[in-house]
């Protein structure tokens, strides 16, 4: 165990992610070493921030809570605390089955970790972080909640109602950031389109994203986890006329069926969503749609399913991701409707739609082939530069490995003709 260092330990989404970030530059306010998902946890304090969204989420967090607290008792690491979404959601149980944790927070109240141990909050730090990706990209986040209410979701169960962020106080964040030498900001909340009506009385999103794209230093903002009901249409003029807003967006449709849409609460038709759509593609020429859906929703039949595949394969999203439904505790699905797909089911419904969007995919990497693209570099790795286009998010999307016989400086941009490409990535030369 190594005295005065702390080692925090971010499970779950880059909102999360962002949280741990802040408690990091709090504890180095302190005096602490800070480490984030450590290669070898041996803290004196050791955190975990936990993720509650989905049953295998849940798991993986209490399995990582039970190998610490097993080193705990060994003597490898000091004092465990535990905080974040799966601890707000379940505090009381947790206490129960956990009993090797000193403490839990829950998803808000992660402040206290300093009082409690005898240390202060810096409130003239409370914008600023230590970020745990590479320097020269970071996720900012301008809401916390959500007050959807889909039927499968447990999110507004954890996090209340939809709080945006000042946007005065993103802004200057934001401006904090690029001092800092941030060039690329994923804007994230569990639904950006709502941004600022609970404040302003308003959707504001294309006024604060007008703000952020007006500061020095900032090449690219990419939105992340917009809502299709009541889009904000102004925002695609901002996507349209400012050259550092990505022509990205990151918008969940869940289904196409108005069956399943109504089980789901979504509150918008087949019809709606396919004006979303065409809107969206013309008025942002370009534009590259990530979405997400589900498969296996209590009521979901074989007939609602045809036509979600017939969907994606007319549609042909650049990006997508999907997963099978989760009959989650406390959510209006989990109290009114029965599971009642079975588990083979859903993965075969799950495998099916990936498969044809992986062919998609695939055909429309293969359009980029001979074009000359904006890459910025995010590492090294073998004989290869790796990096990515303004059309892909970190981690989730496509990379591009970039041959060059000179070096390149982690961080910046290059222009890179694509010679070859598959589902994953591209390849290409400067």
């Amino acid at each position: 165990m190594r005295k005065n260092k702390v080692d925090i330990i971010t499970l779950g989404c880059s909102k999360n992610l962002v949280d741990s970030e802040q408690l990091m530059r709090q504890f180095k306010a302190n005096g602490y070493t800070v480490t984030h998902d450590p290669e070898k946890v041996n803290g004196e304090i050791v955190i975990v921030n936990t993720c509650g969204f989905i049953g295998d989420a849940q798991e993986e967090s209490i399995n990582m809570i039970i190998g610490l607290e097993e080193a705990k008792r060994k003597g490898r690491i000091g004092k465990l605390f535990v905080m974040g979404c799966l601890s707000e959601r379940f505090m009381q149980e947790l206490k129960t089955e956990l009993s090797g944790v000193d403490r839990f927070y829950g998803k808000f109240n992660w402040k206290n970790v300093l009082e409690d141990i005898g240390k202060s909050y810096s409130s003239d730090l409370a914008n600023d972080r230590i970020l745990s990706t590479p320097s020269h990209y970071a996720y900012i986040k301008i809401a916390e909640g959500c007050d959807r209410h889909c039927s499968y979701c447990s999110i507004p169960i954890i996090t209340g109602r939809y709080k945006s962020r000042p946007m005065d106080e993103i802004v200057s964040e934001a401006q904090l950031l690029a001092g800092k030498g941030v060039k690329e900001l994923q804007v994230i909340a569990q639904d950006l389109t709502y941004y600022g009506l609970d404040l302003y009385g308003r959707l504001a999103l294309p006024e604060l994203i007008e703000r952020m794209s007006d500061i020095p230093g900032i090449e690219w903002i990419r939105l992340h986890y917009g809502y299709p009901t009541c889009f904000p249409y102004d925002l695609l003029r901002v996507m349209r006329e400012r050259d550092n807003v990505c022509k990205y967006l990151d918008i969940a449709l869940q289904h196409i069926s108005d069956r399943v849409l109504k089980y789901m609460r979504r509150r918008i038709t087949r019809r709606e969503t396919y004006e979303l759509i065409r809107r969206i593609r013309e008025e942002v020429p370009g534009i590259h749609l990530r979405t997400t859906f589900m498969v296996g929703h209590p009521g979901e039949t074989e007939d609602d399913f045809d036509e979600l595949t017939t969907f994606v394969k007319e549609i042909r999203f650049e990006r997508m991701g999907a997963f099978a439904y989760s009959h989650e505790a406390g959510t209006y699905s989990y109290l009114h409707y029965k599971d009642n797909i079975p588990d083979d089911v859903k993965q075969r419904r799950l495998d099916t739609l990936m498969s044809i969007q992986q062919s998609i995919a695939a055909e429309i990497n293969e359009t980029k082939v001979g074009e000359t693209m904006k890459i910025i570099i995010d590492r090294k790795e073998g004989d290869y530069y790796v990096g990515r286009t303004a059309f892909d998010s970190p981690e989730i999307d496509p990379e591009a490995f970039i041959k060059n016989d000179k070096r390149l400086r982690i961080g910046s941009f290059c222009n890179a003709r694509i010679t070859a490409a598959d589902v994953f990535e591209l390849y290409g030369k400067v």
